[in-house]
């Protein structure tokens, strides 16, 4: 069967035609599923009923099983998706590191996030199952990478959240779900022109974020993507040892590298970079980190992105409290550096990206 959501209106266009539909019915089609949030055939009213069992034959919607569904008091909802068909990852050489899975059994799954907010609706999507960078303190990538979405399962995701309960459309999107995007940066990419096309989920490009751990390479090659969406940068911490300790990728680069690949995808993309700053209590949430962060986030357009850290049961790290991040933030902002706290969002509900899933697999 066809995945609807790996279609856009030439290839839909090209099955009508080929199974005697007029042209006009692949533009029906997609404003169903596009605009009015129909994934049902039968639904169609405008469709003709034997065209309709048509679709229902030979297109398939949604793919993934709906395992868990989960919602915070403040409205963040969370949904663990299963996926049968799902690509694995490519034989041969791999273009960037990977960490095998470390066993236990494959439930093939991922997580998605709605968080909302006065003023918009964000998908957070996940680009792989498992992850494999294998940062010491998140809990995707515990049981390393087991296989990469493709386009399809990853428009899937923004779709199901547009649709939940009948709330209104997804507004923003950002790939800091499960996975590293630029790992698997061909499905990402034609993801994205889904989610930003008329005919998709018409989201602009500057609503739309890719959060990279990096590797200097991965963002030079991406720095040449053709819609201006936002990069945002893990680092986590300000100095190569501290980072290595944390991150098993940072052994591949410097933070100079790293932040010199960032400034060709300012000077390419006209786009400002985001450095995502996770606060890890005692670890890396000192005065002195913070000053070493503000050196490093004036030496290129970017803003900070501080994130309070959501403990994961078995990990040894903790949450910082209120007064360190508000002293961190302050010493980042007297150097002049455009600082934001992120809001902690869903903490009832697993709230750290692979809680939902791994509590799954517990059971």
């Amino acid at each position: 069967m066809l995945s609807f959501f790996d279609l856009d209106p030439t290839s839909l266009e090209s099955f009508c035609a080929d199974h005697d539909m007029p042209r006009h019915r692949a533009d029906q089609i997609l404003r169903w599923v596009y605009r009015q949030g129909v994934v049902d055939p039968s639904a169609m009213t405008n469709v003709s009923a034997a065209h309709r069992d048509l679709i229902a034959e030979q297109v398939e919607f949604y793919r993934g099983e709906l395992l868990a569904s989960a919602l915070a008091s403040d409205g963040t909802h969370k949904l663990l998706l299963g996926w049968d068909s799902m690509k694995t990852r490519p034989a041969g050489p791999s273009p960037l590191p990977v960490l095998a899975p470390t066993g236990g059994p494959s439930d093939r799954s991922t997580e998605t996030v709605l968080i909302p907010t006065e003023d918009r609706r964000t998908a957070c999507l996940s680009s792989q199952v498992g992850c494999p960078v294998g940062c010491r303190f998140c809990a995707s990538g515990l049981g390393g990478l087991e296989g990469n979405l493709d386009a399809g399962q990853i428009v899937e995701q923004a779709h199901r959240l547009s649709w939940l309960e009948g709330g209104s459309r997804v507004s923003n999107v950002v790939f800091m779900g499960m996975g590293e995007p630029l790992a698997n940066a061909t499905a990402v990419m034609q993801a994205i022109r889904t989610l930003n096309a008329p005919w998709g989920m018409g989201i602009g490009a500057r609503r739309i974020t890719v959060s990279t751990v990096g590797l200097p390479a991965a963002i030079r090659r991406f720095a040449h993507f053709e819609l201006p969406v936002t990069l945002a940068l893990s680092l986590h911490a300000p100095d190569d040892d501290l980072r290595r300790e944390l991150i098993p990728w940072a052994k591949f680069s410097t933070i100079e590298e790293l932040l010199d690949a960032c400034r060709a995808y300012f000077e390419q993309s006209g786009r400002e970079i985001t450095l995502e700053y996770l606060l890890l209590g005692g670890v890396n949430d000192r005065s002195s980190q913070a000053r070493e962060l503000a050196r490093l986030a004036r030496t290129l357009r970017a803003n900070v992105n501080l994130i309070r850290y959501n403990e994961v049961d078995g990990l040894p790290y903790r949450r910082p409290t209120d007064d360190d991040v508000l002293g961190f933030q302050r010493i980042l902002r007297r150097a002049s550096v455009n600082a934001h706290i992120r809001a902690s969002r869903g903490r009832d509900i697993a709230a750290a990206c692979g809680q939902l899933r791994r509590e799954q697999r517990a059971h």
